[in-house]
């Protein structure tokens, strides 16, 4: 939202930009949907960055898929009202034009179980609280887990089930999150079963264990917290199989 381990045969998600996460037509979620639960305010002290030590990724296996945004056949692109996604040169692209839109792009093959998977990211417009990441084990439109970096220098971990949103790692300061645009980050998650581990430019963020969502989709997604308009760029996608 592979022995390369357990992929799991899910329906591939159907092409999706969206103004909400609801599978209807109107753009304003549903008031039971907590789309991006609030969490506390962190303490405004900068985590310690963490050198990771060589078991934090252990077993990496053979590159199964690396891809470089040359052709977008893979990916679910589009345009509405509020944003789009779409292909440029060696880079996919998702523009949000209206305050408080979400948009993601999912690409539809392979199906990950357990895999290691680095991106980079390039927020060229975004400020304060609005988001962007990696959506992971994607399921369907309304189960994955979603990696989120901020604009001021946050991460945080969300779990979206039955498209109710639940965060197992709420929102943290990192000293590895570059504030503002632009900047450039790359992100890594290691799955193994149900640990996961995140990483920032191979810096190790945080681990979560959770066995809900065994396997999936990968995509990228944006979204516009305030009331201007944000721009990220994805590149550069590499998935490792994890050797067991």
């Amino acid at each position: 939202m592979i022995s390369l381990a357990a992929c799991i045969p899910v329906d591939t998600p159907s092409p999706l930009l969206e103004d909400s996460p609801t599978p209807t037509t109107s753009p304003t979620p549903t008031a039971t949907v907590d789309w991006f639960p609030a969490t506390a305010t962190p303490t405004k002290v900068p985590t310690q960055v963490i050198t990771p030590t060589p078991d934090l990724r252990p077993n990496l296996g053979e590159v199964i898929l690396q891809d470089d945004f040359a052709e977008g056949d893979s990916w679910t692109l589009g345009r509405t009202s509020s944003g789009s996604a779409a292909l440029g040169l060696n880079e996919l692209t998702i523009a949000i034009a209206e305050p408080g839109a979400y948009a993601y792009s999912v690409r539809q093959n392979p199906i990950l179980g357990d895999f290691y998977a680095e991106i980079t990211t390039t927020p060229t417009l975004c400020r304060g609280e609005d988001e962007y990441g990696l959506l992971i084990r994607m399921s369907s439109p309304g189960d994955f887990y979603r990696y989120s970096l901020s604009c001021d220098g946050r991460v945080r971990l969300d779990r979206i089930v039955g498209g109710t949103a639940s965060s197992p790692q709420p929102w943290l300061l990192s000293g590895a999150v570059p504030p503002g645009a632009p900047s450039v980050s790359r992100l890594g998650v290691w799955a193994l079963g149900k640990e996961m581990r995140f990483f920032i430019n191979e810096h190790h963020q945080f681990t979560v264990e959770d066995p809900l969502l065994p396997g999936g989709n990968i995509g990228v997604f944006a979204r516009s917290a305030g009331d201007t308009a944000v721009t990220v760029n994805f590149s550069d996608l590499v998935i490792r199989q994890i050797n067991q």
